[in-house]
């Protein structure tokens, strides 16, 4: 099967599209983001230098004990590294927040068991294959 997914793309295609999500769609599709009823989260990072909270749109599918979310463009990408080094996040799904933390780069072998049939097949479809697993932060 051939891999349709993003990070397989020549890199010229890559970052234009990175460039046109950032600035074009990902602003429209903030307005949505989290709301109950669509299937876009938002996900609330820090920034690792500036230290401004910035909002991107994810797909985050709920799980147990937390959330899975495809990498599509891989794990070179500014949210992600903003999350990792933060060791937490808020996601906003489905009109509710959660704060979460322990973020963890799995592969698709251990991801895809965890999702819903659906989204499963489409991310198999593309072909993903990186995810990050964030668990819910505990009650203080």
């Amino acid at each position: 099967m051939i891999s349709l997914a993003p990070e397989t793309w020549p890199t010229p295609l890559l970052n234009a599209v990175r460039t046109s999500n950032k600035y074009l769609l990902n602003p429209l599709m903030l307005r949505l983001a989290g709301h109950k009823n669509w299937y876009a989260a938002a996900i609330d990072h820090t920034g690792r230098r500036s230290g401004k909270v910035y909002t991107t749109p994810v797909v985050a599918e709920r799980i147990d004990d937390g959330f899975v979310i495809p990498l599509p463009y891989g794990t070179d990408v500014d949210w992600l590294q903003n999350v990792r080094a933060a060791g937490r996040a808020t996601i906003s799904s489905q009109g509710e927040r959660y704060e979460v933390v322990h973020p963890e780069i799995i592969g698709a072998a251990e991801a895809l068991p965890l999702l819903s049939a659906s989204r499963r097949r489409t991310f198999e479809r593309v072909g993903i294959e990186g995810y990050l697993k964030v668990n819910d932060r505990p009650a203080d």
